[in-house]
């Protein structure tokens, strides 16, 4: 007779937010210099993996409705933690931001930086109302998306799209400290001619900007990219909300653009890797199906019948 003995059993999320806790202490330690500067991250990354370790081991996912959904939704909780962290290592590699390569390559192949030239040419207070509105939904997208599936309890589709989401941030902050980036609101903060300006939602993002964005988080758009894995997992689960999300992902990118936070070259690679997680995720879908409790006590009755 076999008994149910509790096992630790790792999802692919938990793989990957330990995964990038154990890279980044790694990267840390190699070439963070001097190394009492980066105290906080190593303590932060650290106590993550603990935190998670500890929701693995005693929370499985099998053994109750509760637990199965913080084991799902958990990570979306982490996000801004994580994110919070790439300011004090945006230059670990670097001394300097590289926003001049951005904006001769962008300049090369539109004759002008086009924040420039939205600057100069197409500044509208209701075009920036709407772009700004659509920029400031991004901050609902997972909620919204996490509530859709919850009312469902359809945790198999709430944990591929968080995965999504977590790879998609992950290599993002990477490529923040691989390849640092300001942005054009701080590259031009001197040689814009306009001020942006809208009666409501305007004011709202520059409030969240200024509060909660770290300097040098440009390339690429992380707002895009996620952006586009919640309307990618909408569109193939739940169509409505997905039609709904469409247009404001449009808006979102061009608002990335118009409001002076990302270049044009940041917002298509967010998109790229966006894509390129969905896509892994959804060929890796089987690796989310975790056993209910039910399939486990069925497993050892036919075992004990056959012993």
């Amino acid at each position: 007779m076999i008994k149910n003995n509790k096992s630790v059993r790792f999802n692919p999320t938990d793989r990957l937010i330990l995964g990038y806790c154990g890279l980044m202490i790694a990267l840390v330690l190699g070439f963070g210099r001097p190394l009492a500067g980066y105290t906080d991250e190593l303590i932060s990354y650290t106590a993550i993996a603990v935190l998670v370790w500890i929701l693995v081991r005693f929370l499985p996912e099998s053994t109750g409705k509760m637990n199965a959904i913080i084991r799902a939704v958990y990570p979306a909780l982490l996000f801004t933690f994580f994110y919070r962290l790439t300011g004090g290592q945006m230059f670990l590699f670097f001394d300097h931001f590289f926003d001049a390569q951005v904006i001769n390559f962008e300049s090369r192949l539109f004759g002008i930086e086009p924040t420039l030239y939205i600057d100069r040419n197409l500044l509208n207070v209701w075009v920036t109302e709407i772009v700004s509105f659509c920029y400031f939904t991004y901050y609902l997208m997972v909620p919204v998306f996490i509530i859709a599936a919850l009312r469902r309890m359809e945790l198999k589709i709430i944990k591929p799209c968080l995965a999504a989401c977590t790879l998609t941030f992950f290599a993002s902050y990477l490529l923040f400290a691989l390849y640092p980036v300001a942005g054009p609101r701080w590259q031009f903060a001197h040689v814009y001619i306009n001020s942006i300006d809208g009666p409501l939602f305007r004011p709202l993002v520059e409030f969240v900007i200024e509060n909660a964005a770290v300097r040098g988080g440009a390339m690429p758009s992380s707002h895009v990219g996620v952006a586009l894995v919640i309307l990618m997992f909408s569109l193939k689960h739940y169509r409505p909300l997905g039609w709904i999300l469409l247009p404001l992902n449009i808006g979102l990118a061009i608002g990335t653009v118009w409001g002076r936070f990302h270049y044009i070259s940041d917002v298509f690679v967010g998109a790229a890797f966006a894509v390129a997680s969905v896509i892994l995720v959804w060929k890796k879908s089987d690796c989310f199906n975790a056993p209910s409790a039910k399939d486990k006590e069925t497993t050892e009755l036919r075992i004990e019948h056959a012993a």
